[in-house]
């Protein structure tokens, strides 16, 4: 099987000001995606709306700062936006399959897996699987923040060929201006985030960072070109383009974005010479404090004498034995370990 793209698409683009599905750019969206599905080539949507389809039903315009206000609203629009994006692919012969997620899934291993097994799945199928995240039961604890992050983590999962956010504009601007290289898009001052969304273009930068740095190419391109995905495909999409890194292995890359950080193992300067430059094991002789009270199995930091962290990986033992273990004892084994910030 080829590898899919990923798309994500903002609330502004999916809902109206008046908190209704814009059908007729879903409907484009929907004919690019089956055209390019019939390429051979799978696609994943990450589709924001629901909150934004669900502030009707609560007679709002707004967002609610209230934790079961936006829960409300998220189960009520959920349904709708599930409808808006069937409608738009139906026609082409593709069914819209809903995938809910909180960062619990990516964070837990086995459940990273299955999310990944169930999408291949349903790839294989010729479906189109419409990824948001669980409004309706996710807590700070397990929040994505956004869905340009939760698109960046659904490309490292499948190991998406190209991420395509689409948004409102033609890319990252500054002063009016597209700026099309990706490395230069951290300079530039955001403006605030729509009524309807959460996210902003500084998210959309920080995504597009992740994803990149993954090994997968990334566009921040306008949501309503005609032809955008297309384009985007073919290199020649008008926007902001993000080069991909060297890629890791997939467990590496679930280690390094998917993993969630419980604590920090503080080492000495022979201890970081020897993971980073020696690829070995971090033992307990090299441990010079330990911070967050992690237990064994918890995803970790790696912090040098200067302050700086310089890899992740998963603790062997718990903070509190890491003084009373052996010094030859492995505090974290370099096959579950990768350097990096």
């Amino acid at each position: 099987m080829k590898r899919p793209l990923v798309v994500k698409l903002g609330s502004s683009l999916v809902v109206d000001e008046r908190g209704r599905p814009r059908r007729t750019l879903l409907r484009d969206r929907a004919a690019e995606i089956a055209a390019i599905v019939e390429d051979g080539i799978p696609v994943c949507v990450v589709s924001s709306g629901a909150i934004a389809l669900g502030l009707q039903r609560l007679d709002r315009a707004r967002r609610p700062t209230s934790l079961p206000r936006l829960q409300a609203a998220s189960a009520l629009g959920q349904a709708a936006l599930q409808r808006a994006w069937q409608d738009a692919l139906g026609p082409h012969g593709l069914d819209a399959a809903q995938i809910l997620l909180t960062s619990a899934e990516i964070a837990e291993r086995r459940a990273y897996v299955n999310v990944r097994n169930a999408l291949a799945a349903l790839f294989a199928l010729g479906s189109v699987p419409v990824v948001n995240e669980n409004d309706a039961t996710a807590t700070d604890e397990i929040s994505f923040g956004d869905n340009d992050a939760l698109a960046a983590q659904v490309a490292v999962l499948v190991n998406a060929r190209l991420l395509v956010l689409l948004t409102s504009v033609p890319g990252v601007l500054r002063e009016g201006v597209l700026v099309e290289d990706g490395a230069s898009a951290r300079s530039v001052d955001f403006g605030p985030v729509s009524a309807a969304g959460r996210g902003g273009m500084e998210s959309k930068i920080a995504a597009a960072e992740l994803a990149a740095g993954a090994g997968i190419p990334t566009v921040i391109a306008d949501g309503a070109a005609r032809g955008i995905l297309a384009e985007a495909l073919a290199g020649r999409a008008r926007g902001t383009r993000f080069a991909a890194a060297e890629p890791a292995s997939a467990f590496k890359l679930w280690l390094r974005h998917g993993k969630r950080v419980a604590g920090r193992i503080h080492v000495d300067a022979g201890a970081r010479t020897a993971v980073v430059d020696a690829g070995a094991s971090l033992l307990a002789v090299g441990v010079t404090a330990a911070d967050g009270g992690f237990r064994a199995g918890d995803g970790v930091e790696l912090v040098g004498p200067d302050g700086d962290v310089f890899a992740r990986g998963i603790a062997s033992v718990d903070a509190a034995d890491l003084g009373k273990r052996p010094a030859n004892v492995e505090a974290v084994h370099r096959d579950r370990l990768v350097v990096g910030p």
